[in-house]
């Protein structure tokens, strides 16, 4: 045979193989007799093999439910959990999952320009996001401060920074955030500042408190002190921040700066003021406390992520053993879906503002201090001793009533909007209403008499309105965290309950994919025959199970019509050969 023939017939070998190869590969994955597919290898370890008896309904349900898809808790600071001295300032324990930011704390008393360099690093805080000084009355401690607030977006379009309330639940939020240094993205030490909800403020009863908005955000907004004593006007400019009264929006860009000086102590509420039917749902709220004056009271001003005050006042620690911030909101997944999709600020307007109604609103979600259930025990069980006194503040900054209700425990109401109740007139309940931007100061007792506490555990503590204690529908969700006994509390804060809690951590299970009672008894409660049915229908119409390929032709035909193919361009190519001899 002469080169030519020889190249000629090595050209038909290749078109051969080409053939063959593409045969097999249009023919999609290995049938179920063939080899496995990479993916298929991959999990080939977890599951079970071709030879393994099949496992019941039971045992099968049972290992979905079970998967765990996050850890219930992960946290990269654990030593941040335990008492410390930190540049002077005493910071209490924090026995939670994911406690605050000693560095943030420590900052938050002294002021970040009076916090070492290192501190104030750590924190995540520009250096002006509160200024303190002037100890005008001689008791020990400043007397002016100067906050900083910028106004932010978390889940928006195109978002730099986002935030999950629950297993793949996202919604959009703007958010009032203490003045942070640097890029806010996500991971960096700055995006642990901007967070649902706006951070709990407090100050000192008799300070001179200025606050100024720098508005970061796309939006206009204003900053209304509801509750606090304050001046309608200071030097010809607005200061109450409702724009059909007092002043314009503050324009993206621009800054306005409120000042007040609190004459009275308790618990208070701030929020934006323009079309609040909408900015205060989105976030834009927040607890202002003022604490009773007392000589050497340095305060935590931010409490970023509410929950436990790591620096209580000196008014609570002579009365109290612990304090906890408490906000409770809910969310209205229509209206909060709006930023995530549009980027441009006329869209977000004209929906916000010209299409969206708010007297149609449906909560969907229900948060504790920027979460729901299982979110919640990471950050906001109120971790408690036996016989111990706590004091929650509370406010409802939702636009629905809040029916807050304690397992185990009778508390008792001490003050309402700010205002003690007179002293022997207070009532012991286990459920206190609250109505729109209402806010409540209650006394928890853990003496265990029967009626303060029934004794330790794990008691739960959540708002009755059954919604609320569900995420779009399925529960346990919404409101629901525990109050639990430091017997009851696992080292990373996760308190010990009877429940298998990854089931929860799981974004099947909010989507509804997961038998809520599975995990009990598959065979009575899994999915059901026509579920079953009608996910492997499902399954069925994707493309990769599908034999033989996109085609639908058979492997077996596929493969045998590429070989008969491939011989005769053999047959071709030796005749061609002995043609060019």
């Amino acid at each position: 045979m002469s080169a030519r023939a020889r190249r000629a017939l090595l050209v038909a070998f290749a078109v051969v193989a080409s053939a063959s190869v593409g045969g097999v590969a249009s023919a999609g994955p290995a049938s179920e007799t063939g080899a496995p597919t990479a993916v298929e290898s991959t999990a080939s370890a977890s599951a079970p093999s071709p030879q393994t008896a099949k496992p019941s309904a039971s045992a099968a349900n049972a290992g979905a439910v079970q998967q765990e898809n996050e850890s219930v808790c992960s946290f990269d600071h654990p030593s941040w959990r335990a008492p410390q001295l930190l540049a002077g300032v005493r910071i209490q324990a924090e026995q939670a999952c994911r406690p605050d930011d000693p560095n943030v704390v420590a900052a938050s008393v002294l002021g970040t320009n009076n916090v070492p360099d290192e501190v104030l690093k750590r924190s995540g805080l520009s250096r002006d996001a509160v200024v303190k000084g002037n100890d005008t009355d001689g008791d020990g401690d400043p007397d002016v401060i100067h906050i900083t607030l910028e106004v932010m977006g978390i889940n928006e379009h195109n978002a730099a920074l986002n935030r999950e309330i629950a297993p793949g639940v996202s919604p959009a939020f703007w958010v009032f955030a203490p003045k942070t240094r640097g890029m806010v993205t996500d991971g960096s030490t700055a995006a642990r500042l901007v967070r649902m909800p706006s951070p709990p403020i407090r100050v000192e009863e008799g300070d001179r408190v200025k606050i100024t908005v720098e508005n970061t955000h796309y939006a206009p907004h204003t900053l209304h002190l509801h509750g606090v004593t304050h001046e309608y006007e200071v030097n010809g400019s607005g200061n109450d921040g409702v724009p059909q009264t007092s002043e314009d929006p503050i324009l993206p860009g621009e800054e306005r700066t409120y000042e007040f000086t609190p004459e009275r102590p308790g618990t208070n509420f701030y929020h934006c003021h323009v079309a609040p039917s909408v900015h205060v749902k989105m976030g834009l709220s927040g607890m202002l406390v003022v604490t009773e004056n007392r000589s050497d009271n340095r305060v935590q001003t931010f409490n970023v992520g509410g929950g436990k005050v790591r620096h209580p006042s000196e008014a609570m620690t002579e009365k109290h053993d612990a304090v906890y911030d408490l906000q409770y909101q809910g969310v209205d997944e229509e209206l909060h879906e709006i930023p995530k999709r549009y980027d441009d600020t006329r869209e977000i307007a004209e929906a916000t503002n010209r299409e969206y109604d708010a007297t149609n609103a449906s909560m969907d979600y229900f948060l504790l201090n920027g979460r729901s259930f299982p979110y919640t025990l990471r950050e906001s069980v109120v971790a408690v001793e036996p016989n111990a006194s706590y004091r929650l503040r509370v406010l409802n900054a939702g636009s629905r009533t809040l029916s807050l209700h304690t397992h185990g425990h009778k508390f008792s109401v001490e003050a309402l909007d700010g205002v003690s109740v007179p002293e022997g007139t207070e009532r012991t309940r286990d459920v206190v209403g609250l109505t729109a931007a209402q806010r409540a100061d209650i006394v928890l007792n853990t003496t265990t008499d029967g009626r303060n506490s029934f004794g330790e555990g794990v008691w739960l503590m959540h708002d009755h309105r059954e919604p609320a204690v569900t995420t779009d529908g399925i529960g346990p969700g919404g409101t629901v965290t525990t109050i639990a006994y430091d017997s009851y509390l696992r080292s990373n804060g996760i308190p010990e309950m009877n429940a298998n809690l990854s089931r929860y951590f799981d974004p099947a299970y909010y989507d509804g994919e997961v038998p809520a009672w599975g995990h009990l008894d598959a065979d009575l409660y899994g999915d059901s025959p026509e579920d079953a049915a009608s996910a492997n229908a499902s399954d069925a119409d994707q493309p990769v199970s599908r034999v033989g390929g996109d085609s639908g032709v058979p492997d077996l035909v596929l493969l045998v019509g590429s070989i008969l193919g491939g011989a005769l361009l053999v047959g071709a190519g030796v005749a061609l050969g002995r043609w060019a001899e």
